[in-house]
């Protein structure tokens, strides 16, 4: 039997507010002191009332209009109510009739093809507390730190409509490179504050009937979320066609072992109890504020990189790659406007720029785990470097190794160009001397390309380079090359 998967995704984030959800504690609790960014609102502490945050109910319309959803003007808080341990009050802040935003899309593309996956929600929530788990055999203990506890938490829902998990993975970086454009949260999974349940089910290709809906938690990557999807797809497969019943149940992702594991049965809906929270008024939202809110928000995107493709004519690989996070798009055009060129030259220097930042500053921020917004190349710096390079002060083999230095000390190419005598080796006559020597040492190759192979003169314009540890003008270079084996020829 033919399966196709059916996917839904409830995606929690925090949102970057000074305070917590319902009181004024402070909501930066990550290098804190177990336990001490409490008051007795967060810890549920009787007589203790709750008083909704501002900038958390903006931050979710933000959101809901950067996902094309509707926003309520009448909305309310309710009770959610169940028992678990790191729920101090034995119940959660939460929204259900009346979210703030509902019925949007986020569209993506996989294999160049565009998809609409429909938003069901985006609805805001405290967060819970933390439980750190000792399991150790002999003295195993569960601790509880409460600064996580009211921090504003947005969820938002999509519709059970991605069918794979390359559309899962891509639908959830669209997602949160939105919050990282809007500056409504760090949208860190490592962090937590960027934390994915998935909702699976296959059925016969071609149905309308949903399987049976399996959820997948402890996910804290899309690496994870892509293995766990296809693991899962792959085992209900196995299951249905030896035809086994799939049981509605709650899975963890095993990350070492890279499978899911049974947590807990949910045969049966669980019965939260909603009912309207009694310490909080409903809120309504004018559409003058909607509208306000909506004029304010900023590039998002895939406008931006319509903007960068139609104006630099960047490549749709290269104008992704620059967008795809805002720090690194905010530093690409910082360096254009650093670069004093006429507007009939801005086009050559875009696309220099962007194969600089998505190639070898890329490899170094990769490899140092790096955020680029805190390396110590200035896009002045950086537009500096591509002068050199351009005036052939440096050529561009040299040029590598002066992003390196200037990456790891924060000199300036200048300084690091005087200090190491990277300067270029452009006197005809030195690098003739050189490409003699070549061509005695190496007759094969110079034998090819006399006999038409063309691609026998690289090689020789790579030992060129090597002997003279870069220096030499690789142009010239290669000229002197054809020129004397040429000459050699006659």
């Amino acid at each position: 039997m033919e399966l196709e998967p059916i996917i839904g995704l409830e995606v929690h984030t925090q949102l970057l507010t000074k305070s917590k959800m319902f009181c004024l504690c402070d909501a930066n609790y990550q290098i804190a002191e177990p336990n001490s960014k409490v008051c007795p609102v967060c810890m549920a502490l009787p007589g203790s009332l709750p008083v909704i945050n501002r900038q958390a109910i903006e931050f979710v319309i933000m959101t809901g209009l950067a996902l094309n959803c509707s926003i309520n003007e009448f909305t309310q808080f309710d009770r959610k109510n169940y028992a678990y341990p790191d729920l101090v009050k034995g119940y959660q802040i939460s929204q259900y009739d009346f979210p703030v935003a509902y019925e949007g899309f986020l569209e993506i593309e996989t294999d160049d093809q565009p998809h609409r996956i429909g938003i069901t929600r985006a609805h805001l929530e405290e967060d819970v507390a933390k439980m750190q788990h000792n399991n150790d055999s002999t003295n195993g203990h569960t601790l509880i730190d409460l600064n996580r506890c009211g921090i504003p938490l947005m969820e938002i829902v999509s519709e059970p409509e991605i069918s794979s998990p390359e559309q899962a993975r891509e639908y959830l970086i669209k997602l949160q490179n939105i919050v990282r454009y809007l500056e409504v949260s760090t949208g860190d999974m490592e962090e937590g504050s960027f934390r994915c349940d998935a909702n699976i089910s296959l059925r016969p290709k071609g149905s309308k009937t949903l399987g049976t809906k399996v959820e997948i938690k402890n996910m804290n990557s899309f690496r994870s979320i892509h293995k766990a999807l296809t693991f899962e797809i792959k085992r209900q497969t196995i299951a249905i066609n030896n035809n086994e019943v799939i049981i509605q149940e709650t899975r963890g992702w095993d990350e070492e072992k890279e499978i899911t594991f049974s947590q807990r049965s949910k045969e049966f809906a669980h019965d939260y109890r909603y009912f309207p929270e009694p310490d909080l008024k409903p809120i309504k939202i004018s559409k003058e504020h909607i509208e306000n809110l909506k004029s304010s928000l900023p590039e998002m995107p895939q406008e931006r990189r319509d903007r960068l493709i139609k104006n630099y004519n960047l490549s749709e690989y290269n104008a992704k790659l620059i967008t795809s996070n805002k720090a690194t798009a905010d530093y690409f055009e910082a360096c254009l406007t650093s670069h004093s060129s006429k507007s009939s030259q801005q086009i050559e220097i875009a696309k220099s720029i962007a194969n600089w930042i998505n190639t070898e500053l890329a490899k170094l921020l990769n490899q140092t785990n790096t955020p680029i917004e805190n390396i110590k190349i200035s896009p002045k710096s950086l537009i500096n470097l591509l002068n050199l390079i351009e005036k052939g002060t440096i050529n561009s083999t040299q040029g590598k190794q002066v992003l390196e230095k200037m990456f790891d000390t924060g000199k300036s190419s200048e300084q690091i160009v005087e200090e190491e005598n990277f300067s270029q080796i452009s006197d005809l006559d030195s690098i003739r001397s050189i490409v003699k020597d070549i061509i005695v040492q190496h007759p094969d190759p110079v034998q090819d390309y006399a006999n038409g192979k063309e691609n026998a003169i690289g090689f020789l314009v790579g030992q060129v380079m090597k002997t003279s540890k870069g220096k030499a003008d690789p142009k010239i270079s290669k000229s002197l090359l054809i020129e004397e084996i040429l000459s050699g020829t006659k």
